[in-house]
């Protein structure tokens, strides 16, 4: 009769390792199931994350050891069915989170089955919602303008005042000059 071996294969645990670094060095992860996804489109949806994040096709149970072992809820046993694949986004996570929500619209296929962020558990539907976020970029544009406007206006407020007063004086000035030439 065979005998399972209870002890762990080292390339298995050198698998679940290399999950867990993926898992702590990435700022974000994305659970996805591929099923029916040709190497092609595979290779595509790589190409689309870009330098945001590496995208790893898993085996759930090493997945679901290194993710306890990384603290994180989110992939546990009940989201690790089927054949699995995860996003690990190391850039922008908006960005990232738009490349897997275009490509699962343009290839119903993959699925998104959830995720983390910063080590919170993220749903599906949250994941499509940092998809609807500006990228940090953008942001940060906005924000830069928004302080310029300030600034603008804060100088204007200082110098307003200056301006004012240098006319009233131009003003008063003129009108002296004025009534000085009329009683000559």
């Amino acid at each position: 009769m065979y005998e399972r071996n209870t002890m762990a294969r080292p390339d298995k645990a050198a698998a679940v390792q290399e999950i867990k670094q993926l898992f702590e060095n990435s700022s974000a992860a994305v659970l996805t199931e591929y099923r029916g996804l040709t190497v092609a489109q595979m290779k595509e949806l790589r190409v689309a994350l870009g330098g945001n994040a590496s995208y790893a096709v898993v085996k759930n149970t090493l997945t679901a050891i290194a993710a306890k072992e990384a603290g994180l809820e989110a992939f546990n046993a009940d989201n690790l069915k089927g054949p699995t694949a995860i996003a690990f986004i190391s850039g922008d996570v908006a960005d990232a989170a738009k490349a897997l929500r275009d490509f699962a619209k343009a290839n119903p296929q993959l699925v998104i089955k959830g995720g983390h962020l910063e080590g919170a558990a993220l749903s599906a539907e949250e994941v499509t919602k940092l998809a609807d976020l500006e990228s940090r970029e953008v942001l940060l544009a906005k924000a830069a303008g928004a302080l310029k406007g300030s600034l603008y206006k804060a100088a204007y407020a200082f110098t307003a005042p200056l301006v004012k007063t240098v006319r009233t004086v131009d003003a008063l000035r003129a009108k002296q000059e004025e009534s000085g030439s009329e009683a000559a």
